[in-house]
């Protein structure tokens, strides 16, 4: 056994030289022949990995791009990340430049760990095969779609998860908890599923396939993308399961095509009459209660740790929850036309949104050689963005790093400035769910609960979402 392990790792470490030694001559190459942005390419293989993990694990995922910009005096720097390299685009005009020449000039790329846990789905799809899965699935996360058929249920898995995890206690960890109402919520929404233990395994599960989903795609026992591809088989087996449990309903009538999400995939082909394949549609859903729930979990938190810090803008909200509770039947559910009252709740949201946006950045590659800012960006290079770039820029929102709602009165931000939810083309599908998820949560804490922070110098780490490192502990007064 130990002879094996010594010929393994001999294997490895030459395969790292002969590795290392091709990357430096392919970047020299590509010196000579491009006119590139300033920057450094860090290790061989490892790049700048290394710096960029630190400083999100330390809880400023924003220091790594801003350090970068300050030292080269350039909103554009070459780097290498995941084994990569990799350009970082700055400020409003690298936003615009990526999000308006998606599936032009860049195209969607994710790290293989991302690639290799979520398998082909729209997220991780290039092109017209990928814009033909948004299509498909874009109905059940429309504006249209919740206003009629959704936010009932959101009412009342919220209501429903106040009684249980609230009602009553004295203290709570909050983001463990709004993580399993975040989730129920997305199970029941997507794929009707209610039982409340098949739910906790699933969520087990997710939390384990959520710590590898960022991370080196090494496929080693003790590393987290080890751990996340082996939580990741259990999951899609689940998947799987319920799917053919939905086929054989929708067959015997039991079930019908406009019931969910799952049963829409199963029902309907795409607009070239071809069906999704049963593993493509548990990959789609997979990626799906993953962007469903784990970032709304992120906002939710840190919408309650704000409101916590700052008791006039808690009261505000209010304020304007309670005339919108008054309006209403004792029992009755919220309605679209009430969510539509919320705006200065939902300019605080948006403001939590700009100062922890729960997804940071995000990956781009060049489909062709592209000339940017004066300089050569080669075919093949990735391209990242940081939403904290522009979020967090003292020229674009004064004193940026105070809570401000105001800042989303009228007009609101300049364009491309404010991308939590990215922007073009690939625009998060599931932004108008988190809008509801989040505005209805909301509205049921704030007239039913006060609350204090345990620990109100709780650190913040990003793994990969933002998250207080303890899960938020408060003490809980009703009101």
């Amino acid at each position: 056994m130990e002879a094996i392990w010594i010929i393994t790792f001999c294997i490895a470490l030459a395969v790292l030289l002969a590795l290392s030694v091709s990357f430096r001559r392919r970047n020299k190459s590509q010196s000579k022949r491009y006119n590139l942005p300033p920057g450094s390419f860090g290790w061989p293989i490892l790049g700048e990995t290394r710096e960029f993990v630190r400083t999100r694990n330390a809880g400023s995922p924003e220091a790594f791009v801003r350090e970068r910009v300050d030292k080269y005096e350039s909103e554009v720097f070459k780097t290498s990340l995941l084994g990569n390299p990799t350009v970082v685009l700055c400020g409003v005009a690298g936003n615009k430049f990526l999000f308006s020449n998606e599936n032009k000039l860049v195209g969607i790329w994710w790290p293989a760990s991302v690639r290799g846990l979520l398998g082909d789905c729209l997220s991780t799809t290039p092109g017209a095969e990928g814009m033909v899965m948004r299509k498909m699935v874009s109905y059940f996360v429309s504006p249209d779609a919740f206003s009629k058929l959704y936010i009932q249920t959101i009412d009342i898995v919220s209501r429903q998860h106040l009684r249980t995890y609230w009602q009553g206690k004295e203290e709570l960890k909050v983001f463990p908890a709004v993580k399993l109402y975040t989730f129920e919520l997305a199970c029941r929404l997507f794929m009707s599923v209610e039982e409340a233990e098949q739910i906790k395994k699933l969520a087990a599960l997710f939390n384990i396939f959520l710590g590898g989903i960022i991370s080196m795609a090494v496929d080693i026992p003790g590393t987290r993308f080890y751990k996340a591809k082996r939580a990741t088989v259990k999951i899609k087996k689940e998947l799987h399961a319920i799917v053919r449990q939905r086929r054989e309903a929708l067959e015997q009538k039991t079930a019908v095509p406009s019931q969910d999400l799952l049963s829409h995939l199963l029902s309907f082909p795409d607009e070239n009459g071809k069906f999704m394949s049963e593993e493509v549609i548990v990959n789609n859903v997979l990626m799906l209660l993953f962007a469903g729930h784990d970032t709304s979990s992120s906002s939710i938190t840190f919408l309650i740790r704000s409101l916590a810090q700052h008791p006039q803008i808690y009261d505000e909200v209010v304020r304007e929850q309670e005339k919108i509770a008054a309006a209403k039947r004792e029992g009755e559910y919220l309605q679209w036309e009430d969510i539509q009252k919320m705006k200065y709740s939902w300019n605080v949201v948006c403001e939590i949104l700009r100062l922890w946006p729960p997804v940071v950045g995000a990956f781009r590659e060049a489909l062709v050689d592209i000339k940017y800012g004066g300089y050569d960006i080669p075919k093949g290079w990735k391209f990242y963005w940081n939403s904290l770039s522009t979020q967090k820029d003292e020229k674009l929102f004064g004193k940026s790093e105070e809570l401000d709602p105001s800042r989303f009165e009228g007009g609101g931000p300049a364009p491309y400035s404010f991308v939590p939810f990215g922007g073009g083309p690939r625009m998060c599908l599931g932004k108008e769910f988190a809008r509801l998820e989040m505005l209805t949560f909301l509205h049921n804490i704030v007239t039913r609960y006060r609350w204090e922070l345990l620990i109100p110098d709780e650190k913040i780490v990003h793994d990969p979402i933002p998250t207080p490192q303890n899960g938020l502990p408060i003490r809980i007064h009703s009101r």
